[in-house]
């Protein structure tokens, strides 16, 4: 039944290719996969997991996913759906391998009990020897639970937790996947890999995450002075798709923020719409601007960050030296050339600490900076 699964992969970026060699090093007993949907955290670890069964590396892989109700949010057990709560499983694993192994062999793994599902809610008293362990969507189980997990590896055993602490996290909330993502940081027999938007190869992932993005924008609570500024831009640019608008009036004080460059309030616009909310020659968001008494940039909703750290960053010149932003964890990892760096984070940090506030109040999420040199920055993309 020897067959090479695992070598069908060929990473697509570079997120994928560090997942397969930290797969292939035996060196690390527990691998934290964390990323956003369509990245291959799934594919590239079933795929692993099979593999190792098939070439009797190991005698067992034991899949763990938590069942979600997408309406309610409830978890859902083998207790709550019966045989129902496998059939489901079992078709997780049917839509991730498909195109790729064929199902009759995943099916026979099943049934000769080398490929096993089991409910994270049911671990205790278990142990698991000579086996390949992968909990998936981890940020949708209680942080103690994934723990539980964790004490369940055996003698020649492999652990490998997916998550998403981003994007299928509840806003605002300390979920699962951050929390072990931290965990794993400090253990020495871990190794943990953060995958980013641009790790992202699934068809429709992309679109998906972007639609995500606009929806939490849009759902955001404004406070008077946002509300302001968007039925100013509804009289002036009423053709204009405004997704929200955020004021920092009060955060720019607090971190000691000056000069005329630093705009007050950045709008969002959908993408193709800044044209129509700024105007040919500027005239409709400098109306805006007198109508408020605000100091604005406007910017259009994409999945590329330094735009939007352009709009909000007080330095106007920081995005000559801004190499990358992309999601590492929780947070939005900004690559800063050493040239930009100092003036990226600021006086005592007072620059980073104020583009994470806004971003938090934004979306919720984080800002870390770390400094690259230029030149090996352009030669390691080409």
């Amino acid at each position: 039944m020897a067959t090479n699964v695992f070598g069908k992969i060929s990473p697509q970026t570079p997120g994928q290719e560090e997942i397969v060699n930290a797969l292939s090093d035996k060196r690390y007993e527990i691998i934290g996969l964390f990323g956003p949907t369509g990245s291959g955290k799934s594919l590239i670890s079933i795929l692993y997991g099979v593999d190792s069964v098939l070439n009797n590396r190991y005698k067992r892989f034991i899949i763990s996913r938590p069942l979600i109700d997408v309406v309610s949010g409830k978890e859902l057990t083998a207790a709550d759906l019966g045989d129902s709560y496998y059939q489901l499983a079992s078709s997780y694993i049917q839509d991730i391998t498909s195109g790729v192994v064929e199902w009759s062999l995943i099916r026979e793994l099943m049934e000769k009990g080398l490929i096993v599902i089991a409910d994270s809610h049911y671990l205790r008293g278990r142990t698991f020897d000579d086996s390949i362990i992968f909990l998936d969507d981890a940020q949708s189980i209680p942080v103690e639970s994934a723990i539980e997990i964790v004490m369940r590896i055996g003698r020649n055993s492999r652990l490998i937790i997916a998550g998403d602490p981003v994007f299928q996290r509840t806003v605002g909330s300390r979920d699962s996947a951050s929390m072990l993502r931290e965990i794993l940081l400090g253990e020495d027999s871990a190794k943990v890999i953060d995958l980013g938007l641009k790790d992202i190869v699934r068809p429709g992932a992309r679109r998906g995450i972007k639609l995500l993005l606009e929806s939490r924008m849009r759902a955001r609570v404004l406070n008077e002075a946002e509300k302001q500024v968007i039925d100013a831009a509804r009289v002036r640019a009423p053709d204009a798709d405004i997704v929200t608008v955020v004021e920092f009036v009060e955060l720019k004080k607090h971190h000691g923020i000056t000069g005329e460059g630093s705009p007050d309030a950045v709008i969002i616009v959908k993408e193709g719409y800044i044209g129509r909310l700024v105007g040919k020659g500027g005239e409709r968001i400098t109306g805006i601007e007198k109508d408020t008494g605000y100091r604005l940039r406007a910017v259009e909703l994409s999945l590329d960050f330094k735009p939007l750290i352009r709009a909000i960053h007080p330095v106007s010149w920081i995005h000559k030296h801004i190499v990358d932003a992309d999601f590492a964890g929780p947070n939005l990892a900004v690559k800063v050339t050493s040239e930009g760096y100092g003036a990226f984070v600021g006086q005592k940090g007072s620059h980073i600490r104020f583009l994470e506030d806004v971003m938090k109040k934004l979306l919720g999420v984080g800002v870390r900076a770390y400094e690259v040199e230029a030149k090996e920055e352009k030669k390691r993309k080409k």
